[in-house]
């Protein structure tokens, strides 16, 4: 009996071992990949905060003039651009962002999702939501590619008026250990607010050859730039989430190994013991 019960720990131990190889190995692979994208996460913050400050100076200096892409109508119609991971092991970074993700959707009545990444893909197919657009497996690296296609795919939406309002939920990078799932509003594009009257950038700024044609062009980059920019700051986040995951299952398995070795050492001692047992009764038997 011992020794059958001996045989399956050490099974145990051994599958337990290989499993902490595998995830001290994944550890590594998302530390690399974490450190890359995070250099490339700070890199695009400045841009993204340049950006959006000119389109707000051009916008106050602009005056009365329109874009399809500030176009504000009643919505009726919305769409959220949800953007998970294609693969697991990751801790809670997909399940946080798909729980805001759910709890956004249902404060409308007609909602379109357009999945980025295979796990909110599933998530919202399983349930009944209609798939309006996907991207999955974009890959490790995001190139501006990405973002340019699914912006441009939205543009036109948004412009055809399917959709009314377009939202963005993307995990927002905040440092190694948290990772924050957020909400932003994508179209129609809201200019961010000047203190400084509009009279001063009318001043400062020359048009050439419209107001509108200047819009027309700058919008759009902007749409490409707000998502490119949440597509890597999830990617950083589900990096530096499956790090913290790995890690903690890399310790999780060195302590099972321990309480399942300390277990095996007991039984061997044990059977040890009841062997010494007998070979002392048979030689006092035999006395």
């Amino acid at each position: 009996m011992s020794r059958g019960l001996l045989r399956q720990l050490r099974r145990r131990i051994r599958a337990v071992k290989s499993t902490q190889q595998i995830c001290r190995a994944m550890k590594a692979v998302a530390t690399a990949k974490m450190a890359k994208a995070q250099e490339r996460v700070v890199a695009a913050r400045p841009y993204s905060q340049y950006i959006r400050e000119v389109l707000g100076r051009l916008a106050a200096a602009a005056g009365d003039a329109r874009h399809p892409l500030l176009d504000v109508r009643e919505p009726q119609k919305v769409c959220y651009v949800v953007i998970t991971a294609d693969r697991g092991l990751c801790g809670a970074f997909n399940a946080n962002i798909l729980r805001r993700s759910l709890a956004e959707v249902q404060k409308w009545p007609d909602v379109s999702i357009v999945a980025v990444g295979r796990k909110g893909r599933d998530f919202f197919r399983f349930r009944g939501w209609r798939i309006a657009q996907q991207y999955v497996r974009l890959g490790e690296d995001i190139h501006i590619g990405h973002s340019r296609d699914i912006a441009r795919y939205l543009i036109d939406q948004y412009t055809a008026g399917e959709f009314d309002r377009v939202y963005l939920v993307y995990s927002q990078f905040i440092n190694v250990l948290v990772q924050k799932p957020s909400v932003i509003q994508l179209l129609p594009v809201e200019p961010p607010a000047e203190g400084e009257g509009k009279e001063k950038f009318r001043t400062q700024y020359i048009f050439e050859p419209s107001p509108e044609a200047v819009l027309a062009d700058l919008l759009p980059r902007y749409v490409e730039s707000l998502v490119y920019h949440c597509l890597i700051e999830s990617k950083a986040s589900e990096h530096s989430a499956r790090m913290t995951a790995m890690d903690a299952a890399t310790k999780n398995a060195g302590e099972m190994m321990d309480r399942l070795t300390l277990k095996m050492n007991r039984i061997r001692q044990e059977s040890i013991t009841s062997e010494l047992l007998d070979i002392v009764g048979g030689a006092a038997a035999l006395e």
